[in-house]
């Protein structure tokens, strides 16, 4: 998981740990800091500010369908973020969470609440520990299986799958959010996998690539509005 980073680039991620870890945090700052690296440079940045080594491997609980813990790259998250809209509001749910890497990310970046979901014990063990490391707050992790818990988690206004299952699970989680849709209007970010026909759910179409941003549609509110500080609400 560790690249090379130059000297000036590592000094400047150990100054923003510092901060982060001393509850100086500032998300324009961080955002400045993080963007000011060279893309190729970005993922080993943040893997220096969160203290993060080699890639853990899969143990036995990951349920046989399911795709082995890749963590997803800044450059993804990053238009996420912006495609999504993702603000201090919202409460971002992400299935398949790891160690924890996005899920503090999306936070430092934005502001919004984060909940991961995550069924192997010891990756949610890291990331309970990076979060008490980094002492940053609105940021958790659930142990179990996503296809029983995301719908469970209807506090959520973004979710995000990283490639995490297809099939049947896949199917079952985005049906559990239909209810949750009903009740607001939320956004689905999927990264790497097939398109989603559902018909309370329309693919918007500035992510493009292997992104695909969905909001849903029983409101009949579009993101550029849901982006304008006069219409969100916490």
């Amino acid at each position: 998981m560790l690249a090379f980073v130059d000297e000036r680039h590592m000094e400047s991620a150990e100054r923003v740990r510092l901060l982060i870890e001393r509850g100086r945090h500032d998300q324009s700052f961080f955002r400045m800091a993080l963007l000011g690296v060279a893309p190729t440079d970005r993922d080993a940045w943040v893997n220096l500010v969160f203290g993060l080594g080699e890639i853990p491997d899969d143990g036995p609980e990951l349920p046989k369908g399911c795709v082995p813990y890749l963590p997803s790259s800044v450059d993804v998250l990053l238009r996420v973020v912006e495609q999504a809209y993702v603000g201090a509001p919202d409460v971002f749910v992400e299935v398949g969470a790891g160690v924890g890497r996005a899920a503090a990310l999306v936070h430092l970046l934005t502001g919004a609440s984060v909940v991961g979901i995550e069924i192997q014990p010891k990756l949610v063990r890291a990331s309970r520990d990076l979060v008490t490391r980094l002492l940053v707050s609105r940021v958790s992790c659930i142990e179990g299986d996503a296809v029983q818990l995301t719908g469970l988690v209807s506090i959520g206004s973004v979710f995000f799958l990283y490639c995490p299952f297809g099939g049947e699970r896949l199917a079952k989680v985005v049906a559990d959010l239909e209810p949750i849709a009903r009740t607001k209007m939320i956004r689905v970010c999927c990264v790497d996998l097939p398109p989603l026909a559902c018909p309370w759910l329309t693919l918007e179409p500035a992510a493009l690539g292997d992104l695909a941003v969905y909001r849903s549609t029983w409101h009949g509110e579009s993101l550029a509005s849901w982006a304008s500080p006069a219409t969100r609400t916490p």
